[in-house]
C-alpha cells in the first residue's frame, strides 16, 4: 500500500511507422527595393507645469502617505511589544508555579 508504483512504458499497439526525415531547404535572401523611412523623434516634449495649487496637493498627499505609513509601522511595533510583554508575564507565572511545586 505504501510502496511507490513505478509506471511502466506501455508497449506499442498497432502499426509503428518510421520517423520522417526532414531535409533542409534553400534560404533565399530578399533585399527591399524601397527604403523604409526612419521614425522621427518628437521635437518638443510637453513640460510639467506646477501651479501653487498642485504643489500644495503634492505636499499634502506626501504628508498623508508618510503619516499613514508611520502609523502602521508604529502600531505594528506596539503590537510586537505588547506580545513580548505578555509572553514574559506568562513565562514568569509558569516559572513561579513550577518552582512552588518543588517547595511543597
Amino acid at each position: 500500500m505504501f510502496r511507490p508504483k513505478i509506471p511502466t512504458m506501455p508497449t506499442p499497439t498497432g502499426l509503428v511507422s518510421r520517423p520522417v526525415v526532414v531535409e533542409p531547404t534553400a534560404v533565399m535572401h530578399h533585399t527591399p527595393t524601397t527604403p523604409v523611412p526612419a521614425a522621427q523623434a518628437p521635437t518638443s516634449r510637453p513640460t510639467v507645469q506646477l501651479t501653487p495649487g498642485s504643489v500644495l496637493a503634492l505636499v499634502g498627499g506626501g504628508t498623508a502617505v508618510v503619516l499613514v505609513v508611520g502609523t502602521v509601522l508604529v502600531s505594528m511595533l506596539l503590537a510586537v511589544g505588547v506580545t513580548a510583554a505578555s509572553v514574559a508575564v506568562c513565562a514568569l507565572v509558569i516559572r513561579s508555579l513550577i518552582s512552588s511545586q518543588h517547595h511543597r
